[in-house]
């Protein structure tokens, strides 16, 4: 079992930045890959970027690449997005996940956390 709580949300300005923190707590966290997903009014949830203990990182969505980094602290047991020039269509719920590396698709879920990017 793995618990995911993130934090760092909010509203800020287009063409700000945002840093996002996800909290892990439970046992063999180093099997695990950590993600943000995100999913924005009337979208589905998107993945945008994994990271695994390694810090070997995958960026999913293109349109986030050069401006959202995806970093890891192991000691921490933390995973952290931060994101440069925030555009509108960034509003959205943002979650923190785990997947185990002998699975697919993502075994625990953060509750999310709200970001929102006004003019």
């Amino acid at each position: 079992q793995v618990q995911l709580v993130e934090s760092g949300g909010g509203t800020v300005q287009a063409g700000g930045s945002l840093r996002l923190s996800c909290a892990a707590a439970g046992r063999n966290i180093e099997n695990y890959a950590l993600a943000w997903f995100r999913q924005g009014p009337g979208n589905e949830r998107e993945r945008l970027a994994e990271i695994f203990y390694s810090g070997i990182t995958t960026y999913w969505k293109d349109s986030v690449k050069g401006r959202f980094t995806i970093s890891r602290d192991n000691a921490k047991n933390s995973v952290y997005l931060q994101m440069n020039d925030l555009k509108f269509e960034a509003t959205a719920v943002y979650y923190c996940s785990a997947r185990h590396a002998d699975y697919a698709e993502p075994l625990y879920w953060g509750r999310g956390i709200q970001v929102t990017v006004s003019s």
